[in-house]
């Protein structure tokens, strides 16, 4: 059973940049693939950013590439998505997940997740 626990949400301003981090207990992320997804009111969760098992691939969302990078630590066994040029848009709930141990292919749909952090808001004023 995979924890993941999100530090780094908060308040900024448009441009500015953010770093967020996410501590997976349990397995090493190397086992599996992990992501970033958001979720703003009365919308869609929406992929952000994955990685896959063997940190050799990563995908970005539409909506952030050129401005996210996520990357990961294998031996802090955290993940992180750091942030640039952040507009108004890019507020929202964001969340870590992980695949099952195992499943090292990168996914962007939500079901092929199975453990979730519990989200750290990030609010970006204009």
């Amino acid at each position: 059973q995979e924890q993941l626990v999100e530090y780094g949400g908060g308040l900024v301003q448009a441009g500015d940049s953010l770093r967020l981090s996410c501590v997976a207990s349990g397995e090493t992320i190397s086992n599996y693939a992990m992501g970033w997804f958001r979720q703003a009111p009365g919308k869609e969760r929406e992929f952000v950013a994955g990685i896959n098992g063997r940190g050799s691939r990563t995908l970005h969302g539409d909506s952030v590439q050129g401005r996210f990078t996520i990357s990961r630590d294998v031996p802090k066994n955290t993940i992180f998505l750091q942030m640039n040029s952040l507009k108004p848009e890019d507020a929202a709930v964001y969340y870590c997940a992980a695949r099952a141990a195992g499943s090292v292919a990168l996914a962007t749909a939500p079901e092929c997740y199975a453990y979730w952090g519990g989200g750290g808001q990030v609010a970006v004023a204009s």
